[in-house]
């Protein structure tokens, strides 16, 4: 592997390409050593270029290239120039069949692009730039073509294949399966899929809402077979949801889903055949949690409503890549509002962002919703291009209104329908439908950074008015981009000091009483509420309606009487959190303000007796911030003592409220029959999240507890909830007992034995280095999955503080070693890793220089270009 030269892809210098593909055909026959990969492309000008070059430019990748021809001459090596990343011919016509032969070898794919084995089977990943490693072509999603493919495979081995679109004929011919595939639908090269194994099918069908009939299909290997039912249902739901919500029906007549162990991501959407992390599709309630069953729920319904936000409307190019992503994060999260506790996904999902995405924002690393520029497109599939990317498609929804999103978004797919589109296109039809100008409001898909909002409040008693005034600030971000204003949505409400919500008042015409929205827009503005007869509390950012760190002037006192008295559920939750928040801070180098937390009980006592709470709700409201969240406050503190005193505020509210919290346990009722639904999930959350309460307040009976529950659990929501409090907090004995246990009753489920690998992580002794270093060593791991290697690796380095922070730096180290032995055989999942590492300049200098230092040697090393990237970056 040699050193990536530091190269970078801008977006301003995009341009159409002189050609396009308009038609391809594939011929894979799969050898047992190798595949042969014949390609027949219909080629012409492309009427949106501009250039009059007769150069054709293929890409392709560690690719043997055996014979091409152009109208059936074949060139020679003076005809064509080829390097390691291009094919390039100089073609004088306008229209032509380019016709090519490639030898590629999937057996030694660890990198997991482009067309590899995994367990037995042939699978493909072409997203972003993967199908460039099957065949030459023009692999950008700005070319769209209509895919026809063959797929010629030993029938005993691989008597399932399977490809795009819908199935023309498939035969048996000298032992040999010969299938062949058509998708009707243009589509780019990311979006080609190919899998052949000795797989079973579990089929169902769907409706649509004008009749038709549509077959699903899921193949997985014959030991899965029984987790099927849940993905499939799952499916049906989506399809439901996305006819009835966006008007969107199902195109083809056949949809498939495939499960593989390899997977560098959770799944991919390509057209009508989607391929599956088996992580994230496979469930049973014996071997799924129930976070589980919702994380298949929601990345079922993702990939599914890529049908129309990614396939039937693809991106431009791939500094668009939020236009396909950010828009179906935010489609599959109303989807899982939807089916479950719309407040509980809430906190869930800005709680995600607040941990992984703000600090992206603040470090080396970060960029904007769409990019300017790039060196490894693999290094953008981040959490700001989706999560934060899904907010700015929120905000959108925020501002104009459900009924007038509708119609943009029906605009924007009835007239970008079979094209390559922009974020631009889809703010362009928002536009149109609302007559609003969004020209400032783009400034979310080209500026970097976590905006910061200032909120303080002055009431006149004698005018009866308050005056509410925001200033908004964001810091220099890693590309060094001018941050002008952002339209900042700031969803509000006032109550008065019974909880009461406010009526007959008077405002400026920047608020809109419709939506409860004030749009912020400058980087000083105000806004005056009239009419009013005392100093109203205000309820700030409700729902978090805009991806910003917000500060405000309320009052310990007020903070209280929101937790429980505010109409809206989140705000509920946030104002307690920034309590928790506070108080954690204290605790570092002070002792936390007890007035203030005899306040913060008595309302938490109220709140989990109150019946109209949701249990879910209840045990958001009892988990306390992550760590790094402290960081984004006190910046260079100290993240052990940070850890240390988060401890102590949980053990004292588990003292303080031990009586409501062992009621309550007592009183949840027994779920004895599996359910997934919104009251059977919050129970056993609750009960979970209580039973950790109780083992920091009265420790020897509610160990006892958990491992009863451990033993007795007939779902493995309870049993791994049992094992990670068994670990955590027992006995070494005890905990070693029941993994041992775990593992003798699941080994030979890989789901399952993920979670086994992934539980030991949360045990926070001085051993925590060894007993990862151990389960590298362990028979049942292998580098070579990426599940397993984010189960044991990824989860030390970004779950374990204390194992991964430990004073000598040596977690540092042992995470550099690993990332750089990772990135020979998988650069992609190398680069995700060293992630923990990047982020050095947050922490307090003395582990800010040990992490320096791993990144440091890191850069002098031989790199993929995907980790060289990210390493270098972090430097700067």
């Amino acid at each position: 592997m040699s050193q990536a030269p530091a190269t970078a892809i801008l977006l301003e210098d995009y341009a159409p390409t002189p050609y396009v593909t308009k038609e391809t055909f594939l011929d894979f026959e799969l050898q047992s050593e190798y595949t042969l990969v014949h390609s027949r492309l219909t080629i012409v000008r492309n009427e949106k270029s501009n250039s009059d070059s007769n150069t054709l430019i293929l890409n392709g990748s560690e690719l043997e290239l055996l014979s091409v021809s152009i109208d059936g001459k074949v060139l020679t090596d003076s005809d064509y120039v080829l390097n390691s990343e291009t094919l390039s011919i100089n073609v004088d016509k306008d229209a032509f069949v380019l016709e090519c032969t490639t030898r590629i070898y999937p057996d030694k794919n660890t990198a997991l692009e482009g067309l590899y084995i995994s367990g037995g089977m042939y699978c493909t990943q072409c997203e972003a730039e993967g199908f460039r490693r099957i065949t030459y072509f023009q692999d950008r999603p700005d070319v769209l073509s209509v895919f026809t493919t063959r797929i010629n495979a030993d029938v005993e081995q691989y008597p399932v294949a399977l490809s795009n679109g819908n199935l023309v004929s498939q035969t048996i011919e000298n032992g040999r399966v010969i299938a062949e595939w058509h998708d009707p639908f243009p589509k780019p090269s990311y979006l080609f899929a190919l899998v052949a194994g000795d797989l079973v099918c579990q089929e169902d069908a769907f409706i649509t809402q004008s009749g038709r009939n549509i077959a699903l299909k899921m193949y997985v290997e014959q030991e899965n077979e029984h987790k099927c039912e849940h993905a499939l249902e799952s499916l049906k739901r989506s399809m439901k949801w996305d006819e009835e919500v966006y008007g969107r029906e199902y195109d083809l007549d056949l949809f498939m889903i495939v499960a593989v162990d390899h997977f560098n991501m959770g799944a991919m959407e390509n057209k009508g055949l989607n391929i599956f992390n088996s992580s994230c599709v496979l469930a049973t309630p014996e071997t799924a949690t129930d976070e589980a069953f919702a994380r298949i729920e929601g990345i079922v319904g993702h990939e599914y409503f890529h049908n129309w936000s990614g396939n039937r409307v693809t991106c431009r190019d791939w500094f668009q890549l939020s236009l396909k992503e950010g828009f179906t994060v935010f489609r599959d999260a109303e989807f899982s509002a939807d089916m479950g506790s719309r407040a509980v996904k809430r906190l869930e999902d800005v709680s995600f962002l607040r941990q992984h995405q703000f600090p992206e924002d603040a470090g080396p690393m970060a960029h904007a919703v769409r990019p300017s520029s790039y060196m490894e497109i693999s290094n953008f599939y981040t959490v700001t291009i989706y999560e934060k990317g899904s907010e700015v498609v929120r905000m959108l929804r925020t501002m104009l209104g459900e009924q007038l999103f509708r119609k943009g978004s029906d605009l924007y797919f009835d007239t970008f329908d079979g094209q390559a589109a922009t974020t631009d296109d889809f703010v362009w039809a928002m536009e149109q439908v609302s007559g609003q100008d969004l020209t400032q409001f783009k400034r979310w898909h080209s500026q970097a950074g976590t905006p910061r909002l200032s909120i303080s409040r002055e009431f006149n008693e004698s005018e009866k008015t308050l005056t509410i005034s925001a200033k908004q600030h964001t810091p220099p971000s890693a590309d060094h981009s001018p941050k002008e204003p952002f339209v900042i949505p700031v969803q509000l409400g006032l109550i008065d000091d019974q909880g009461r919500a406010l009526q007959e008042i008077t405002y400026d015409a920047s608020y809109s009483s419709d939506n409860q929205v004030w749009l912020v827009t400058q980087e000083e503005q105000s806004i005056t509420f009239s009419n009013l007869e005392t100093m109203p509390v205000v309820s700030l950012l409700r729902d978090f309606s805009a991806p910003v760190l917000l500060m405000d002037d309320l009052s310990d006192q007020e903070r209280v009487l929101l937790i429980g008295s505010d109409s809206n559920g989140f705000n509920r939750w946030e104002q307690c959190q920034i309590i928790y928040k506070k108080m954690i801070l204290q605790g570092v180098t002070d002792s936390v303000d007890d007035a203030l937390f005899s306040a913060l009980e008595s309302a938490l006592k109220q709140l989990l007796v109150d019946k109209k709470v949701e249990n879910a709700v209840k045990a958001e409201l009892l988990k306390l911030p992550a760590e790094v969240e402290l960081l984004q406050l006190s910046p260079k503190v100290d993240i052990l003592a940070v850890a240390a005193s988060r401890k102590r505020l949980m053990s004292r509210l588990a003292a303080a409220l031990s009586a409501t919290l062992t009621s309550l346990y007592q009183t949840l009722p027994v779920t004895e029959v599996y359910r997934f639904d919104s009251e059977s999930v919050g129970i056993r959350k609750l009960k979970n999240e209580l039973l950790e309460l109780l083992i920091l307040s009265d420790g020897d009976q509610y160990i006892e507890r958990a491992s009863a529950q451990f033993t007795q659990a007939n779902n493995m929501t309870d049993q791994l909830a049992a094992l990670r409090l068994l670990v955590k907090y027992g006995s070494e004995q005890v905990y070693q007992d029941a993994l041992d246990r775990f593992l003798d009753q699941w080994e030979s489920d890989a789901q399952v034995l993920e979670q086994w690998f992934r539980v030991q992580m949360v045990r926070t002794d001085d051993k925590a280095l060894d007993r990862v270093s151990a389960l590298l060593n362990h028979r049942l791991f292998e580098y070579q999955n990426p599940n397993k290697v984010r189960a044991v690796i990824g989860a030390f380095a970004m779950g374990n503080i204390e194992g991964f922070h430990a004073e000598d730096g040596s977690g540092y180290h042992f995470l550099g070693m690993q990332v750089e032995t990772l990135d020979a055989l998988n650069p992609q999942i190398a680069a995700r890793l060293v992630g923990p590492l990047v982020k050095w300049q947050s922490y307090d200098d003395a582990r800010g220089q040990k992490m320096k230092a791993v990144l440091t040697q890191l850069a002098g090393k031989e790199l993929s270009k995907d980790l060289y990237e990210v390493v270098n970056k972090s430097l700067v």
